[in-house]
């Protein structure tokens, strides 16, 4: 029984992550490619997808939560921890928004690339997982960041509240899951209503498609491990001698389980080490390379320059780091954080977006004027182009 149980929550997060790697592939799902169409030509429609996602998701916990369908209270990782760790947040997105920028794509696209047959993504998988297992595995995060990144923190216990979840903090202390449910929904239908506003985003059904797929899987992911049948997991592993590890409640990030899927490798397949987030992982390049072979669109593809190796390696070594400093990514954070109207999941969104924009801009110019600027150039140009910067800093003509 016990075992069933396990084997339940498990095939449900896989067969999810199925339709989402599936979906993914089809509809070319991808936060990058949304901030690269944004800041280099002014298209939001993919950037659209991505938010329809996070209304999507954002408001289908809100109703589980308020018809007490599930509580998420405690998760993995804690989103709606009392302790806000802002610089660790910043950081960590900024990272992997530049991160992703330089490896071609977040986490999920990664994924997604490798059911594709693209090589270049396998190799990002393996150094970035190998990043993340260290960030969470060995003691480099504690020696290299914990001391400096942890300085800057709020504790949400000194102004009486007991979580950072925005519907507690917009309706007082002591306002219950399903009163901030509330807030949740009218933040989902505001996101919807812009959403839907662009008469061009409502007729690419694939983009809304690729959107509403994305959000419900995540609710999915929420429904599995915190309903019935998750709790039932959670109250079998806590008697067994040597319960599995990642049980808890959850929905799909990517960063983390990445470095949980090589030692899951490593260890010759343990079942103890089987966790919902190996599932997902295994899942989306499934469902991707499920895909590619029925649209006879798999194809191999790797490196083409020395420059472009070096390229994706810095950009799965900041995804590791960055992901595990932000707790989540472009998915874990933007989407399954965003979902349980956690203050940190906002704060490393705006991150995310603000590191890849930067570096979109930067790669931008330095291509541009090849030979005459450099890297510095480069970056205060970009910082000028989005407003961060006083344009006479620049030293670069806008382009």
């Amino acid at each position: 029984m016990e075992e069933e149980i396990s084997q339940q929550v498990l095939l449900f997060g896989f067969i999810f992550a199925v339709i989402m790697g599936f979906v993914g592939n089809r509809t070319q799902f991808c936060t990058m490619g949304a901030v690269s169409d944004w800041v280099n030509i002014g298209e939001k429609n993919r950037l659209r997808a991505w938010l329809l996602s996070i209304a999507v998701a954002i408001l289908g916990v809100s109703l589980l939560e308020i018809f007490q369908f599930i509580s998420i209270e405690t998760s993995r990782p804690p989103y709606r921890v009392g302790s806000l760790p802002l610089l660790r947040f910043i950081l960590g997105g900024v990272m992997f928004g530049v991160g992703m920028t330089l490896a071609s794509g977040c986490g999920n696209k990664t994924l997604i690339r490798i059911g594709g047959g693209n090589i270049k993504s396998i190799f990002v998988f393996l150094v970035c997982g190998a990043f993340a297992y260290l960030m969470t595995k060995t003691v480099f995060y504690e020696y290299v960041f914990h001391s400096w990144v942890s300085a800057l923190s709020i504790k949400f216990s000194d102004f009486g509240y007991s979580t950072q979840s925005l519907g507690e903090l917009l309706l007082g202390s002591g306002a219950s899951p399903e009163e901030s449910g509330v807030i949740g929904v009218v933040i989902a239908i505001f996101i919807g209503i812009w959403v839907f506003y662009s008469v061009e985003f409502r007729e690419q059904l694939s983009l809304v498609l690729g959107g509403f797929v994305f959000g419900a899987a995540i609710v999915g992911g929420w429904y599995v491990t915190s309903g019935p049948i998750g709790k039932a997991w959670q109250e079998t592993a806590e008697w067994m001698d040597q319960p599995p590890i990642g049980v808890g409640d959850q929905s799909y990030t990517f960063i983390n389980p990445m470095g949980e899927t090589l030692v899951y490798f490593q260890s010759g397949f343990n079942e103890l080490l089987l966790s919902f987030g190996v599932c997902s992982v295994a899942g989306v390049i499934f469902g991707s390379f499920m895909y590619s072979i029925f649209s006879r669109s798999f194809h191999l593809e790797w490196f083409p320059s020395v420059k472009d190796f070096f390229n994706h390696l810095i950009g799965a070594i900041l995804m590791g780091i960055g992901g595990v400093l932000a707790m989540g990514c472009t998915i874990g954070q933007a989407v399954t954080g965003s979902s349980t109207l956690s203050i940190g999941s906002f704060i490393v969104f705006f991150s995310i977006l603000l590191g890849s924009a930067v570096s979109i801009k930067t790669r931008y110019y330095l291509l541009y004027y090849e030979g005459e600027a450099n890297l510095l150039k480069a970056i205060i140009a970009a910082l000028a182009d989005i407003r961060l910067m006083p344009k006479s800093f620049r030293r670069l003509d806008q382009i």
